[in-house]
C-alpha cells in the first residue's frame, strides 16, 4: 500500500507498535483487545515497513497509564523516538500512549 504520508524518511526508521492495557485483569479478560494491538504490526507492513523493521513494545500490558506506575515500555518508546529511530508509532488509541501532559511532552519532544 502506498500512502503519500509515509515517506522514505519514515521507512528508513522502525515502525513501533505500542501495546498496553491498564490492568492484568483486562489483559486476561479482553484478549481480543490485546490481539488487535498486536495486529497493528500487520498494518505497519501494509504501509511499507519490512517485517524486520517492525518492533512491538508490550512491556506495559497490565500497567496503568495514570502516571503513578513506571511504564518501562513507554520509557523505551520515548528513548527510541528521541534517538531518531522511529518512523511511526502505532497504537489502537492515543490513551494507550499517554494520559497526562508530562507523558505527552516526553513523547512529542
Amino acid at each position: 500500500m502506498n500512502d503519500p504520508k509515509v515517506t522514505s524518511a519514515h521507512l528508513a526508521r522502525a515502525a513501533v507498535v505500542y501495546c498496553r492495557q491498564s490492568t492484568l485483569i483486562q489483559v486476561e479478560r479482553n484478549r481480543e483487545s490485546t490481539l488487535r494491538q498486536y495486529d497493528l504490526a500487520e498494518r505497519a507492513a501494509e504501509l511499507g515497513w519490512p517485517r524486520l523493521a517492525i518492533r512491538v513494545i508490550d512491556a506495559d500490558l497490565g500497567v496503568s497509564g495514570s502516571g503513578l506506575a513506571a511504564r518501562a515500555g513507554f520509557t523505551e518508546l520515548t528513548e527510541q523516538i528521541a534517538l531518531g529511530q522511529v518512523g511511526v508509532v502505532l497504537a489502537l488509541e492515543v490513551s494507550r500512549l499517554a494520559r497526562d501532559n508530562s507523558a505527552w511532552y516526553r513523547l512529542l519532544d
